[in-house]
């Protein structure tokens, strides 16, 4: 089962990291190594905002937070512009990768994409003029993670700075992308929220009617959150997201450099509705397939904030000897899909059966949407997908 691969933390910090594993020799990368990124904005102290039961999409009571499902209207969706400081060799071709991507989403919504000023042209020519470039400098192109996770509040739109840390202190330079989500919400004078919390947005998932999907690897782990204690987190998470119900899973500690993201484990696919991922059939027993089974019995054992039981609809990894992407750190589950309006945004991994089962999947359960399918070889290689390099605005009016 290929997944992300660990950076370790024990490196030197005179040479940077990357999202990519130290471990990559088939793709021929330099081990990196890992180093803390400053965090932005983080204030020790109560939430900005006091958040109670979730409620419908359009009927948000003054005062309440709720925090939106993906498939709900959106105003545009922020994609970075990933750097050589990053990528080295690999840069070329994870661009282009992330050019394609943009131009996919851009048929169906709004695309702005935030580049280095110095690159800010490179990226508007491999984007096209539909694609909106802003120049805000990024270090890298996982903007799920940097950028803030938007929430409603009496029908306007906040967003909550999880203090992105490089995910807990693992790769260096993020000096960037750790400012860039205090410089979003400034450019589009968005109300921010304060939290201490250090998390990634790819650690959260959420059905819109308040039930939350974390794993504890990626938020209970003192790389994060020192000293801090399951329930203390879940309350902080409750306050700042609105949310009324959280759903654990184990997750997997150490073995990737986000500590096992919900969006490679568990998505919802509208409320009640869950896919999960799973190995190729007949792959080999392994930490993230275990890690499978554990959250389908947590699935299994529990209900949404409504009280409702979840239907679980498994979604297969592609056969690994037919796939056109390589690397030890190689991301082969569809399940790092995007919600676009009107669209579902999925990887095309080269197995074609495999590619055409994931596509009716995802026909079936968001029906009305059509199935873009897009390559992503070089950034799954990198460590993510689709999901890891977008970042949905909801369709909302500042506060």
């Amino acid at each position: 089962m290929t997944h992300h691969v660990l950076n370790s933390p024990c490196l030197e910090v005179t040479v940077p990291v990357s999202r990519r594993t130290a471990l990559r020799s088939v793709a021929g990368v330099a081990a990196l190594a890992a180093s803390a990124a400053a965090c932005s904005g983080a204030e020790e102290g109560p939430a900005d905002v006091t958040a109670t039961p979730s409620v419908g999409p359009s009927a948000t009571p003054a005062g309440e937070v709720r925090f939106g499902a993906e498939w709900e209207p959106q105003a545009r969706t922020f994609m970075s512009w990933p750097t050589s400081a990053i990528w080295d060799d690999q840069t070329a071709a994870v661009q282009n990768d992330i050019a394609g991507l943009a131009r996919a989403i851009r048929g169906h919504q709004p695309v702005v994409m935030f580049a280095r000023p110095e690159l800010a042209e490179d990226a508007r020519r491999a984007c096209g003029g539909e694609v909106e470039v802003v120049p805000i400098p990024v270090d890298d192109l996982w903007a799920r993670d940097t950028l803030p996770v938007f929430v409603e509040q009496a029908g306007k739109l906040r967003g909550v700075n999880f203090n992105f840390s490089g995910w807990g202190n693992k790769q260096n330079p993020h000096d960037k992308d750790a400012a860039a989500a205090a410089a979003l919400l400034e450019k589009y004078g968005i109300p921010g929220v304060r939290t201490w919390l250090v998390a990634e947005g790819g650690s959260f998932e959420t059905d819109g009617k308040g039930t939350l999907l974390v794993t504890e690897s990626s938020v209970v782990n003192d790389n994060r959150n020192p000293g801090k204690t399951r329930d203390q987190i879940e309350a902080e998470l409750k306050k700042v997201l609105g949310v009324r119900k959280v759903i654990w899973f184990e997750g997997v500690r150490g073995k990737d450099i986000t500590d096992a993201h919900i969006d490679c484990l568990v998505r919802f696919a509208s409320p009640g509705v869950v896919l999960l991922d799973r190995a190729f059939p007949g792959s080999e027993p392994d930490h993230w397939s275990r890690s499978a089974d554990q959250a389908k019995q947590v699935l299994e054992g529990s209900t949404d904030a409504q009280d409702q039981p979840l239907k679980v609809v498994e979604l297969f990894q592609p056969d690994p000897d037919k796939i056109t992407g390589r690397g030890d750190a190689f991301v082969s589950t569809y399940l790092n899909f995007y919600v676009a309006n009107k669209a579902v945004v999925i990887p095309k991994f080269g197995d074609p059966s495999a590619d055409g089962k994931a596509a009716q999947i995802m026909r079936d359960t968001f029906p009305g949407r059509e199935v873009v399918q897009v390559s992503i070889d070089a950034i799954a290689a990198g460590g993510g997908g689709i999901h890891c390099a977008t970042h949905d605005q909801p369709d909302l009016p500042p506060a």
